[in-house]
């Protein structure tokens, strides 16, 4: 029996205009909650962004925001992540010497980036960030940190993940999440820590669960979940490690997934 389905946003459960079908969406969470499946929102996006896209029913869904970092369920903090003073400023240093990279510094109660960050940077930031602040730099930031996302191009992105692999190693570990975009997360939090978390919570077994994702940060969850869905648009190392495979974002895979549950369709069947 399945009790919780676990979805990634971007290139998973919204198309690449970042839209979903919330009609046909909300008719299958009606059918969930009748079932008692929890729906969680797997992102590495920032918690106050994930809540636009339901405001329907943001109060009694979770989230596993920021990669694993934040963790709301029916709008109360259940867990969130902390990188230590000093283990903060080695990762700003290493950062600071990195000039072909765009930071956003994430901690619970906003996100921030610098004031000479471009205008055009900014804005598409802001789509991720709802809460973003300018600060001339990242010194004396009043929150506790758990995650940076980096922006850089594609073709760099391979040097990055070296190079911070190295210099932070034990720190942060560097994912993938999405084109252009790096986070850099708290060892061991990761979606699948979330989902862990959750199913301690409501006590439900691995075995239990579904998941759909398509980018590196969702390689743990994918793993973690008896039932891991890959995106037909996912990257090959996700789609490696995926046991099941859906539909495209653009052809609304996730909800695919959700549906062949509710209908108990391959490999669902009783």
């Amino acid at each position: 029996m399945i009790r919780m389905i676990a979805v990634d946003m971007d290139g998973t459960f919204l198309d690449d205009n970042k839209n979903y079908n919330k009609a046909r969406f909300l008719s299958l969470y009606q059918q969930m909650k009748q079932r008692d499946i929890k729906f969680v929102v797997a992102s590495g996006n920032q918690y106050y962004q994930l809540l636009s896209f339901f405001p329907e029913i943001s109060g009694e869904i979770a989230f596993v925001a920021e990669n694993g970092a934040n963790i709301v369920d029916n709008g109360s903090t259940l867990f969130c992540a902390r990188l230590s003073d000093e283990h903060l400023a080695q990762v700003l240093t290493v950062l600071q010497r990195i000039p072909y990279i765009h930071a956003v510094v994430c901690g619970p109660r906003s996100a921030y980036m610098l004031n000479d960050t471009p205008d055009t940077l900014l804005a598409l930031m802001s789509k991720h960030y709802h809460r973003l602040e300018l600060h001339p730099n990242f010194a004396r930031l009043d929150d506790c940190i758990f995650k940076f996302s980096l922006n850089l191009a594609d073709e760099k992105i391979p040097e990055l993940m070296e190079h911070i692999g190295h210099a932070l190693d034990g720190i942060v570990t560097p994912v993938s999440s999405g084109s252009g975009f790096v986070d850099l997360i708290i060892p061991g939090m990761h979606k699948a820590h979330g989902l862990s978390l959750l199913q301690k919570k409501w006590q439900i077994a691995n075995h239990e669960v579904v998941a759909t994702g398509d980018s590196g940060n969702d390689i743990e969850m994918l793993a973690h979940a008896g039932y891991g869905f890959a995106m037909a648009n996912a990257q090959p190392a996700v789609k490696q490690v995926a046991r099941y495979h859906t539909e495209s974002n653009n052809h609304e895979g996730a909800l695919n997934v959700i549906e062949r549950v509710l209908t108990q369709s391959a490999p669902f069947h009783l």
